[in-house]
C-alpha cells in the first residue's frame, strides 16, 4: 500500500498508530525524535508522514521547516498535537503542513485523514494546501479536541489488569480456566497470546455478540473484527451481531 513515517516521542502512541497502520496494509517506520526522522527522510521515500508537533530535541513545525527548505518536503504531512495553538496551526500549515490531527486521535479521524493525504498524493483529485489556505480548518480542528469521540488509547487488553478477565462466578469458561502463558518468549508473541485468551473469554462469556464484546472491550466493532482475525480467534462459534 504506502510506505508512512510516524514521528512522535511518546512510545504508546507510535506503537498504537503503527498496529492500525500495519492492519491496514501500509508499511510503516518509527522515530521517536526529529534526529531519528531526518535520518529515516534521507535513506527513504515515504509517500506520508505524521508527525508530532512537541519532542524533546527539535519541534515538528521546525523540522517541517528544514523538509522545505531544503526541497525534501515532497510528501504529505499531518501534525500531530494535544497542546496545538492557532498560530501554530497557521505556522505550520504556512509551511506546507496537509493537515492537523488533535490528540487524542480517533481511528476513524486517523484513517481518513491518512487516505486524504495519500490520495493527494497519488494525484487522486485532493489538491496541496496553499498557504494559508486550509489554515483556518487545520487550526481549528488543532484548536480544539476531536469532538468528544473516544480517542486512541494504548493497547487496552495488553495493558488491562488481571482482574479484567478473571471469571465470572456463574461463567464456565471451559479450557480457558487452565489458560497459562509462556513468559520466556517475545513481548509481542506473549501480548499476542494474552489477547488472544482476552478476547476469546469474553466472547464466550457475552454469548459471541461481537456488539457487547465491542462495548466491554472499549473497541469499535471494525477494529475488533480486524483484531479479532489478526490474533486468529474464531469467529465461527457462536457468532452473533
Amino acid at each position: 500500500m504506502a510506505n508512512i513515517l510516524v514521528v512522535d516521542d511518546e512510545l504508546g502512541i507510535r506503537d498504537l498508530l503503527s498496529e492500525i497502520l500495519n492492519d491496514e496494509g501500509h508499511s510503516v517506520d518509527l522515530a521517536e525524535n526529529a534526529t531519528q526522522a531526518r535520518n529515516a527522510r534521507l535513506d527513504n521515500v515515504y509517500d506520508l508522514v505524521l508527525l508530532d508537533i512537541w519532542m524533546p530535541d527539535t519541534d515538528g513545525v521546525s523540522l517541517l521547516k528544514e523538509w522545505a527548505t531544503s526541497g525534501m518536503l515532497n510528501m504529505p504531512v499531518i501534525m500531530m498535537s494535544g497542546h496545538a495553538t492557532i498560530d501554530t496551526a497557521v505556522e505550520a500549515t504556512r509551511i506546507g503542513a496537509f493537515s492537523f490531527l488533535e490528540k487524542p486521535i480517533t481511528m476513524q479521524k486517523l484513517l481518513k485523514a491518512v487516505e486524504q493525504g495519500l490520495a493527494r498524493n497519488n494525484g487522486n483529485g485532493v489538491p496541496a494546501p496553499a498557504a494559508g489556505t486550509q489554515a483556518s480548518s487545520g487550526a481549528a480542528q488543532a484548536a480544539r479536541p476531536a469532538g468528544g469521540a473516544p480517542g486512541l488509547a494504548v493497547n487496552g487488553a495488553a495493558g488491562a489488569q488481571a482482574t479484567a478477565v478473571a471469571p465470572a462466578p456463574e461463567v464456565d469458561q471451559g479450557p480457558l480456566a487452565h489458560q497459562g502463558f509462556d513468559l520466556d518468549r517475545p513481548l509481542r508473541e506473549a501480548r499476542d497470546g494474552f489477547e488472544k485468551a482476552y478476547f476469546e473469554f469474553h466472547l464466550a462469556r457475552e454469548g459471541g455478540s461481537m456488539t457487547r464484546v465491542a462495548e466491554k472491550t472499549g473497541l469499535e466493532r471494525t477494529h475488533l473484527y480486524r483484531k479479532l482475525r489478526q490474533l486468529g480467534v474464531d469467529l465461527g462459534r457462536n457468532k452473533r451481531s
